[in-house]
Protein backbone atom coordinates (compact mmCIF):
# COMPACT_ATOMS: atom_id res chain seq x y z
CA UNK A 1 0.00 0.00 0.00
CA UNK A 2 0.79 3.45 -0.59
CA UNK A 3 -0.60 6.81 -0.04
CA UNK A 4 -1.64 8.73 -3.33
CA UNK A 5 -3.32 11.68 -4.49
CA UNK A 6 -6.84 10.92 -6.09
CA UNK A 7 -10.17 13.15 -7.02
CA UNK A 8 -13.43 11.71 -7.08
CA UNK A 9 -15.20 14.04 -8.48
CA UNK A 10 -14.00 17.85 -10.35
CA UNK A 11 -13.63 21.26 -8.24
CA UNK A 12 -11.43 22.95 -5.74
CA UNK A 13 -8.41 21.68 -4.18
CA UNK A 14 -10.54 20.38 -1.63
CA UNK A 15 -11.47 17.47 -3.81
CA UNK A 16 -8.15 16.08 -3.58
CA UNK A 17 -7.99 13.16 -1.65
CA UNK A 18 -4.93 11.46 -0.23
CA UNK A 19 -5.78 7.19 -0.05
CA UNK A 20 -3.99 4.50 0.55
CA UNK A 21 -3.82 2.33 -2.08
CA UNK A 22 -2.29 -1.17 -3.89
CA UNK A 23 0.13 0.49 -6.45
CA UNK A 24 1.23 -2.08 -9.26
CA UNK A 25 4.36 -2.88 -10.36
CA UNK A 26 5.80 -1.74 -13.43
CA UNK A 27 5.00 -2.90 -16.69
CA UNK A 28 7.83 -3.49 -19.61
CA UNK A 29 9.20 -0.98 -20.67
CA UNK A 30 8.44 0.92 -17.12
CA UNK A 31 10.24 1.84 -13.91
CA UNK A 32 8.75 2.48 -10.48
CA UNK A 33 9.81 5.37 -8.55
CA UNK A 34 9.95 6.22 -4.46
CA UNK A 35 8.62 9.36 -4.58
CA UNK A 36 10.50 12.09 -2.64
CA UNK A 37 9.16 15.49 -4.39
CA UNK A 38 6.68 16.89 -6.93
CA UNK A 39 6.49 19.69 -8.98
CA UNK A 40 2.86 21.12 -9.61
CA UNK A 41 1.63 22.53 -12.74
CA UNK A 42 -1.49 24.08 -13.65
CA UNK A 43 -2.71 21.56 -15.51
CA UNK A 44 -2.88 19.58 -12.69
CA UNK A 45 -5.50 22.51 -11.68
CA UNK A 46 -7.22 21.95 -14.87
CA UNK A 47 -7.76 18.03 -15.09
CA UNK A 48 -9.12 18.77 -11.44
CA UNK A 49 -11.39 21.13 -12.45
CA UNK A 50 -12.95 19.29 -15.63
CA UNK A 51 -11.11 21.51 -18.08
CA UNK A 52 -8.12 19.49 -18.94
CA UNK A 53 -7.25 18.56 -22.93
CA UNK A 54 -7.41 15.58 -20.75
CA UNK A 55 -10.65 13.55 -19.49
CA UNK A 56 -10.02 11.05 -16.63
CA UNK A 57 -12.40 8.11 -15.53
CA UNK A 58 -13.29 9.32 -11.84
CA UNK A 59 -11.84 7.74 -9.71
CA UNK A 60 -8.62 9.27 -11.28
CA UNK A 61 -5.00 10.31 -10.25
CA UNK A 62 -2.68 13.21 -11.49
CA UNK A 63 0.57 14.98 -11.58
CA UNK A 64 2.61 15.38 -14.17
CA UNK A 65 6.62 15.93 -12.53
CA UNK A 66 8.13 13.99 -9.72
CA UNK A 67 12.17 13.37 -8.32
CA UNK A 68 12.91 10.17 -6.70
CA UNK A 69 14.85 6.89 -6.00
CA UNK A 70 14.12 3.98 -8.48
CA UNK A 71 12.45 1.29 -6.47
CA UNK A 72 11.79 -1.13 -9.12
CA UNK A 73 13.07 -1.80 -12.90
CA UNK A 74 10.27 -3.32 -15.40
CA UNK A 75 11.29 -5.67 -18.04
CA UNK A 76 13.49 -4.63 -21.11
CA UNK A 77 14.76 -1.60 -19.15
CA UNK A 78 18.17 -0.85 -19.61
CA UNK A 79 20.28 1.61 -17.98
CA UNK A 80 18.81 2.25 -14.46
CA UNK A 81 18.65 0.11 -11.59
CA UNK A 82 16.71 0.30 -7.87
CA UNK A 83 18.60 3.13 -6.26
CA UNK A 84 19.46 5.42 -8.88
CA UNK A 85 18.06 8.86 -8.25
CA UNK A 86 16.16 10.57 -11.16
CA UNK A 87 13.45 12.85 -12.24
CA UNK A 88 10.92 12.68 -14.79
CA UNK A 89 9.86 14.10 -18.03
CA UNK A 90 6.09 14.65 -17.76
CA UNK A 91 3.88 11.46 -20.02
CA UNK A 92 1.37 12.76 -22.49
CA UNK A 93 -1.05 11.28 -20.14
CA UNK A 94 -1.16 11.72 -16.29
CA UNK A 95 -4.16 9.97 -16.06
CA UNK A 96 -2.05 6.72 -16.97
CA UNK A 97 1.02 8.10 -15.15
CA UNK A 98 0.13 9.96 -12.70
CA UNK A 99 3.10 11.37 -10.20
CA UNK A 100 1.31 12.56 -7.09
CA UNK A 101 2.27 9.69 -4.41
CA UNK A 102 4.61 7.85 -2.63
CA UNK A 103 4.98 5.15 -5.63
CA UNK A 104 4.69 6.40 -8.76
CA UNK A 105 5.25 4.51 -12.43
CA UNK A 106 6.47 6.31 -15.57
CA UNK A 107 7.93 5.18 -18.90
CA UNK A 108 11.96 4.27 -19.15
CA UNK A 109 12.47 6.96 -22.14
CA UNK A 110 11.12 9.56 -19.55
CA UNK A 111 13.26 9.37 -17.07
CA UNK A 112 16.47 11.17 -16.30
CA UNK A 113 19.47 10.92 -13.90
CA UNK A 114 19.48 14.23 -13.19
CA UNK A 115 22.95 16.17 -11.81
CA UNK A 116 23.80 14.55 -8.20
CA UNK A 117 24.09 18.65 -7.83
CA UNK A 118 20.30 18.77 -7.80
CA UNK A 119 18.34 18.31 -4.69
CA UNK A 120 14.84 16.59 -4.54
CA UNK A 121 12.79 20.23 -4.85
CA UNK A 122 15.09 21.65 -7.60
CA UNK A 123 15.43 17.70 -9.70
CA UNK A 124 11.53 18.05 -9.35
CA UNK A 125 10.99 21.38 -10.86
CA UNK A 126 13.61 20.70 -14.13
CA UNK A 127 11.48 19.00 -17.04
CA UNK A 128 8.41 21.34 -17.63
CA UNK A 129 9.23 24.63 -17.26
CA UNK A 130 12.77 23.77 -18.84
CA UNK A 131 11.23 21.51 -21.69
CA UNK A 132 8.27 24.49 -22.41
CA UNK A 133 10.71 26.56 -23.00
CA UNK A 134 13.35 25.50 -24.95
CA UNK A 135 10.55 23.42 -27.24
CA UNK A 136 9.41 26.98 -28.01
CA UNK A 137 12.53 29.55 -28.17
CA UNK A 138 15.49 27.13 -28.95
CA UNK A 139 13.68 24.59 -30.96
CA UNK A 140 10.75 26.54 -33.16
CA UNK A 141 11.82 29.60 -32.48
CA UNK A 142 15.62 29.20 -33.24
CA UNK A 143 16.40 32.28 -30.73
CA UNK A 144 19.68 33.77 -31.42
CA UNK A 145 22.11 36.20 -30.24
CA UNK A 146 20.70 40.03 -30.61
CA UNK A 147 17.13 38.51 -30.84
CA UNK A 148 14.48 40.56 -28.81
CA UNK A 149 12.22 38.34 -26.90
CA UNK A 150 9.37 38.92 -25.17
CA UNK A 151 8.43 37.05 -22.05
CA UNK A 152 4.65 37.13 -21.01
CA UNK A 153 3.70 35.86 -17.43
CA UNK A 154 7.07 36.11 -16.66
CA UNK A 155 7.03 35.03 -13.14
CA UNK A 156 5.35 31.91 -13.37
CA UNK A 157 8.00 29.07 -13.90
CA UNK A 158 7.77 28.64 -17.30
CA UNK A 159 8.87 32.15 -17.97
CA UNK A 160 11.26 31.79 -15.53
CA UNK A 161 13.12 29.66 -17.21
CA UNK A 162 12.54 30.86 -20.48
CA UNK A 163 14.45 33.93 -19.20
CA UNK A 164 17.54 31.84 -18.57
CA UNK A 165 17.40 29.85 -21.79
CA UNK A 166 17.34 33.37 -23.18
CA UNK A 167 20.18 34.21 -21.40
CA UNK A 168 22.19 31.70 -22.09
CA UNK A 169 21.97 32.14 -26.19
CA UNK A 170 22.36 35.91 -25.34
CA UNK A 171 18.89 37.41 -26.47
CA UNK A 172 17.43 40.37 -25.11
CA UNK A 173 15.44 39.29 -22.46
CA UNK A 174 11.91 41.60 -22.34
CA UNK A 175 10.02 40.24 -19.16
CA UNK A 176 6.09 41.46 -19.15
CA UNK A 177 4.23 41.23 -15.35
CA UNK A 178 0.81 42.12 -14.26
CA UNK A 179 2.29 44.87 -11.77
CA UNK A 180 5.15 46.62 -10.98
CA UNK A 181 5.53 44.42 -8.00
CA UNK A 182 7.69 41.85 -8.96
CA UNK A 183 9.60 43.77 -11.07
CA UNK A 184 13.08 43.79 -9.21
CA UNK A 185 13.22 40.30 -8.76
CA UNK A 186 12.59 39.71 -12.34
CA UNK A 187 15.45 41.62 -13.07
CA UNK A 188 17.86 39.49 -10.32
CA UNK A 189 16.28 37.09 -12.71
CA UNK A 190 17.90 38.37 -15.46
CA UNK A 191 15.58 39.85 -17.46
CA UNK A 192 17.25 42.94 -19.56
CA UNK A 193 13.58 44.84 -19.13
CA UNK A 194 10.16 44.05 -17.15
CA UNK A 195 6.88 45.63 -17.95
CA UNK A 196 3.92 46.06 -15.95
CA UNK A 197 1.12 45.28 -18.51
CA UNK A 198 -1.70 47.06 -16.13
CA UNK A 199 0.50 50.22 -15.30
CA UNK A 200 2.47 51.09 -18.62
CA UNK A 201 1.43 51.33 -22.09
CA UNK A 202 3.01 47.85 -23.62
CA UNK A 203 3.21 48.81 -27.52
CA UNK A 204 5.31 52.06 -26.80
CA UNK A 205 7.16 50.55 -24.16
CA UNK A 206 8.40 47.46 -26.71
CA UNK A 207 8.61 49.93 -29.01
CA UNK A 208 10.96 51.67 -26.61
CA UNK A 209 12.85 49.12 -26.08
CA UNK A 210 13.17 47.09 -29.14
CA UNK A 211 13.46 49.92 -31.78
CA UNK A 212 12.73 50.28 -34.89
CA UNK A 213 13.23 46.37 -35.75
CA UNK A 214 10.88 45.31 -33.84
CA UNK A 215 10.18 41.73 -31.18
CA UNK A 216 11.26 38.94 -33.27
CA UNK A 217 9.67 36.06 -31.11
CA UNK A 218 6.91 36.46 -28.22
CA UNK A 219 6.55 33.70 -26.00
CA UNK A 220 2.92 33.96 -23.95
CA UNK A 221 0.55 31.72 -22.00
CA UNK A 222 -1.81 34.34 -21.70
CA UNK A 223 -3.96 35.13 -24.89
CA UNK A 224 -6.76 37.61 -24.30
CA UNK A 225 -6.53 42.11 -25.63
CA UNK A 226 -2.19 41.63 -24.93
CA UNK A 227 -2.07 40.46 -28.83
CA UNK A 228 -2.88 43.14 -30.46
CA UNK A 229 0.38 45.32 -28.42
CA UNK A 230 2.89 42.52 -28.57
CA UNK A 231 2.40 41.95 -32.51
CA UNK A 232 2.23 45.71 -32.95
CA UNK A 233 5.22 45.63 -31.55
CA UNK A 234 7.21 42.93 -33.42
CA UNK A 235 9.52 42.54 -36.17
CA UNK A 236 8.87 41.49 -40.13
CA UNK A 237 8.59 38.01 -39.90
CA UNK A 238 8.62 37.17 -36.14
CA UNK A 239 7.15 34.75 -34.18
CA UNK A 240 4.73 34.94 -31.62
CA UNK A 241 4.30 31.20 -30.04
CA UNK A 242 0.84 30.72 -27.54
CA UNK A 243 1.22 27.97 -25.16
CA UNK A 244 -1.68 28.68 -23.23
CA UNK A 245 -4.54 30.55 -22.64
CA UNK A 246 -4.68 32.60 -19.11
CA UNK A 247 -6.88 35.34 -20.16
CA UNK A 248 -10.82 35.14 -19.17
CA UNK A 249 -11.30 37.83 -22.42
CA UNK A 250 -11.52 37.27 -26.11
CA UNK A 251 -8.27 36.84 -28.28
CA UNK A 252 -8.71 38.97 -31.34
CA UNK A 253 -6.69 38.33 -34.36
CA UNK A 254 -4.51 41.11 -35.10
CA UNK A 255 -4.73 40.51 -38.97
CA UNK A 256 -3.17 43.71 -40.91
CA UNK A 257 -0.10 43.38 -38.30
CA UNK A 258 -0.35 39.29 -39.46
CA UNK A 259 -0.77 40.11 -42.96
CA UNK A 260 2.10 43.32 -42.98
CA UNK A 261 4.52 42.03 -40.80
CA UNK A 262 4.04 38.31 -42.60
CA UNK A 263 4.25 37.10 -39.05
CA UNK A 264 3.44 33.53 -37.64
CA UNK A 265 1.74 32.87 -34.63
CA UNK A 266 1.71 29.49 -33.79
CA UNK A 267 0.11 27.20 -30.93
CA UNK A 268 2.09 24.99 -28.72
CA UNK A 269 2.43 22.26 -26.52
CA UNK A 270 5.23 20.13 -25.08
CA UNK A 271 4.05 17.04 -26.07
CA UNK A 272 5.43 18.00 -29.28
CA UNK A 273 9.25 17.57 -27.55
CA UNK A 274 8.22 14.85 -25.70
CA UNK A 275 6.41 12.89 -28.55
CA UNK A 276 9.76 13.03 -31.06
CA UNK A 277 12.82 11.14 -29.46
CA UNK A 278 15.25 12.77 -31.57
CA UNK A 279 14.05 16.18 -30.41
CA UNK A 280 13.65 15.33 -26.67
CA UNK A 281 17.02 13.62 -26.35
CA UNK A 282 18.78 17.23 -27.89
CA UNK A 283 16.40 19.18 -25.33
CA UNK A 284 17.76 16.97 -22.76
CA UNK A 285 21.20 17.58 -24.09
CA UNK A 286 20.73 21.64 -23.78
CA UNK A 287 19.25 21.18 -20.30
CA UNK A 288 21.01 19.13 -18.88
CA UNK A 289 23.95 21.12 -19.48
CA UNK A 290 22.60 24.16 -18.31
CA UNK A 291 22.13 22.36 -15.12
CA UNK A 292 25.67 21.48 -14.89
CA UNK A 293 26.87 24.40 -15.78
CA UNK A 294 24.79 26.58 -13.22
CA UNK A 295 23.09 28.78 -16.25
CA UNK A 296 19.53 27.14 -15.29
CA UNK A 297 18.66 26.68 -12.32
CA UNK A 298 15.03 25.92 -10.92
CA UNK A 299 13.45 29.09 -8.94
CA UNK A 300 11.37 27.60 -5.99
CA UNK A 301 8.59 29.26 -4.65
CA UNK A 302 7.41 27.52 -1.64
CA UNK A 303 7.77 23.81 -0.87
CA UNK A 304 4.77 21.92 0.93
CA UNK A 305 4.30 18.51 2.83
CA UNK A 306 2.23 15.94 1.16
CA UNK A 307 -0.04 16.36 3.38
CA UNK A 308 -0.30 19.82 2.62
CA UNK A 309 -1.31 19.13 -1.32
CA UNK A 310 -4.92 20.74 -1.11
CA UNK A 311 -3.08 24.21 0.72
CA UNK A 312 -0.18 23.66 -2.66
CA UNK A 313 -3.25 23.80 -4.75
CA UNK A 314 -4.79 26.68 -3.19
CA UNK A 315 -1.06 28.38 -3.53
CA UNK A 316 -0.88 27.44 -7.56
CA UNK A 317 -4.29 29.07 -7.86
CA UNK A 318 -3.52 32.25 -6.18
CA UNK A 319 -1.02 33.34 -8.59
CA UNK A 320 1.54 34.64 -5.76
CA UNK A 321 4.34 32.27 -6.42
CA UNK A 322 7.60 33.73 -7.78
CA UNK A 323 8.56 30.46 -9.32
CA UNK A 324 8.08 26.82 -9.14
CA UNK A 325 5.34 25.28 -6.16
CA UNK A 326 7.07 22.09 -4.66
CA UNK A 327 5.29 19.20 -2.53
CA UNK A 328 7.65 17.02 -0.33
CA UNK A 329 6.82 13.11 -0.19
Amino acid sequence: MARVVRIHEHGGPEVLRIEHVDVPGPGRGEVQIRVKALGLNRAEVLLRNGTYIETPTLPSGLGLEAAGIIETVGEGVDGFAPGDAVSVVPPTSMVRWPAYGELATFPAELVVKHPSSLGWEEAAAIWMQYLTAYGALIDIAQLRRKDFVVITAASSSVGLAAIQIANMVGATRIAVTRTSAKKEVLLEAGADHVIASAEEDLEVRLKDIAGPEGVRVVFDPVGGPIFEPLTAAMSRGGILIEYGGLSPEETPFPLFAVLSKTLTVRGYLVHEVICDPARLEAAKAFILEGLESGALKPTIAKTFKFDQVVEAHRFLESNEQFGKIVVTV
